[in-house]
C-alpha cells in the first residue's frame, strides 16, 4: 500500500508541473488553448494571471515532492496531507469558478492519495502520532 500511495504523490506532483509548464509557458499556445478552452485573445489578456497561477501549481508539485523525499517518515507524511490537502482545496475552488471537472483531475486523485498514504502509515507497525 504503501508503494501506491507514493506512486500516487508522484503522479499528483507531475500533474502540477504540467500545469505549471502549461500555464507559465504554453498558455498562449494551441495546446495551452485548447487544454483551457480559450481563445487567443482571451489568453493573451490574462498570459500574466495565468504564469501566476502556474507558479503556484509549482509550489504544490514541489511540496508534494518534497514529501516523497523526506527521511523522516512522520514529517514526510505531513508534508504529502500539506500539500495534498492543498491540491484538493484547489480543485475544489476550481471547481466552483471555473470548470466543474476540475474536481475530478485535481480533488478525487488528491483525496485518494490522501487516504491510500494514511492508510498505508497506519498499517505499519508504529504509526505516527497525529
Amino acid at each position: 500500500m504503501s508503494f501506491i500511495g507514493q506512486v500516487l504523490v508522484g503522479l499528483i506532483a507531475l500533474l502540477h508541473f504540467y500545469i505549471l509548464v502549461l500555464e507559465m509557458f504554453l498558455w498562449t499556445t494551441p495546446r495551452g488553448l485548447k487544454a483551457f478552452g480559450q481563445t487567443l485573445e482571451s489568453a493573451e489578456a490574462s498570459k500574466t494571471l495565468a504564469a501566476n497561477q502556474g507558479l503556484y501549481n509549482g509550489f504544490l508539485a514541489v511540496g508534494l515532492v518534497w514529501g516523497l523525499l523526506h527521511p523522516d517518515r512522520q514529517v514526510a507524511w505531513e508534508l504529502q496531507m500539506f500539500f495534498l490537502g492543498c491540491v484538493a482545496i484547489a480543485g475544489i475552488y476550481g471547481a466552483i469558478t471555473a470548470k466543474r471537472s476540475i474536481l475530478f483531475v485535481q480533488t478525487v486523485p488528491a483525496v485518494i492519495a490522501m487516504i491510500v498514504v494514511t492508510m498505508a502509515i497506519y498499517l505499519q507497525t508504529d504509526p505516527p502520532a497525529v
